[in-house]
């Protein structure tokens, strides 16, 4: 299974980088292949061309793990109706055990 972490970036501390560390470390623990925005090489900084990045990886996905308080980020809220509407499962990463209390201190 390849996972991608969808979540929060813009007005948070670090862009929510240790957030997206945390759930990526703990998936790939696990055995799953993970693809997260926070290592995604941009090679130009703007909101549209990380955007742009970020869907081209999500695309080789066929899973989509939500972090906290993706639901106020246009960007996650972009990424999950993509896959939403290309039939891709959707997972809530607080509700994996291994996560939780890691993402819940943050």
């Amino acid at each position: 299974m390849i996972i991608y972490l969808s979540g929060p970036m813009t007005g948070y501390p670090d862009l929510n980088f240790p957030a997206f560390a945390i759930a990526a470390e703990r998936l790939r623990e696990l055995g799953y292949y993970v693809i997260s925005p926070h290592e995604i090489v941009q090679t130009e900084l703007t909101w549209e061309s990380c955007m742009r990045s970020d869907i081209k990886q999500l695309m080789d996905a066929d899973t989509v793990a939500v972090l906290p308080g993706w639901k106020l980020s246009k960007g996650a809220c972009i990424e999950v109706g993509l896959a939403e509407n290309l039939g891709m499962k959707i997972i809530s990463a607080i509700d994996l055990k291994c996560i939780k209390t890691e993402l819940e201190a943050l």
